[in-house]
């Protein structure tokens, strides 16, 4: 029997398209991303002074705590320019996040059903929103730890910390926490495909838990105890979210909800 027009709105526009035609799709898609972290670089570039002044208030705070010279270094002439270029680059990356997830959207779009679209808000809204939630657990709990532990270790020693260094472990600190955040979004991506279950995560959570402590210890610039808990605690508590999301979107159950909407119709 021949499908009507209703029911083939309802199915994924995916399945009618050729391989070369997401490709096609995929390099659009980029291009309109370059497109705009290029325009949003020049913004954060031209703002770059007062982000950094913002980046080095953890180590300001740590130095000033030890009775140390609140001042950071530079090795070569071109560090200042190249540091704020860093800056301005990462600047444009955040600026440019939401245009950039809209993309990704966009991309995706096709292979879902009619009204798992009405998402893009709250997909959106959660993304951008564990990012942030990520950097600024980062830059107000792990990274001042992890600075005043590292300061007082050395403390028989006179600090000369580059700004070339210093904005290097900055980064790698709040955007690796921010990156950490956003597991359900790719445990979303991954169940929605089908490559991973809410069954098989849950019967692998012991592992999953070795596995988290050994990021957070790979990630964490400290060799201590306390800050790669610190690290590891977010990291299980938004493992255990992602069961319930990969419990929600895996495909069997997006199946039964869309049978149900048409059958609702």
């Amino acid at each position: 029997m021949p499908e009507t027009d209703t029911e083939q709105e309802r199915k994924p526009e995916l399945l009618g398209m050729s391989f070369f035609q997401h490709l096609e799709e995929l390099r659009r898609r980029l291009i309109y991303c370059l497109v705009a972290v290029a325009v949003t670089f020049f913004v954060g570039w031209w703002k770059a002074d007062r982000i950094f002044a913002f980046m080095q208030a953890p180590i300001m705070n740590a130095l000033h705590a030890h009775n140390l010279d609140e001042k950071l270094v530079y090795t070569n002439p071109t560090d200042p320019f190249n540091m704020y270029m860093k800056v301005g680059l990462i600047a444009g990356l955040f600026i440019a996040s939401p245009f950039i997830l809209y993309q990704v959207w966009a991309f995706i779009a096709p292979g879902l059903y009619r009204h798992e679209r009405r998402y893009i808000l709250p997909f959106m809204f959660s993304t951008v929103g564990l990012f942030l939630a990520g950097g600024a657990f980062g830059y107000k709990m792990v990274y001042p730890a992890a600075l005043d532990f590292l300061i007082g270790y050395g403390a028989q020693f006179q600090p000369m910390i580059t700004i070339h260094e210093y904005t290097t472990l900055f980064l790698t600190v709040i955007l690796g926490m921010g990156i950490v955040f956003e597991l359900p979004i790719l445990i979303f991506f991954l169940a929605l495909m089908g490559i991973v279950s809410a069954g098989w995560m849950w019967r692998n959570f012991r592992y999953s838990i070795l596995v988290i402590f050994i990021i957070a210890a790979i990630i964490t610039p400290t060799t201590d105890i306390l800050n790669m808990c610190i690290f590891a605690a977010p990291m299980v508590a938004l493992y255990a979210v992602s069961i319930g999301i990969a419990w929600l979107v895996h495909p069997t159950r997006r199946k039964a909800r869309a049978a149900k909407a048409k059958a609702q119709a």
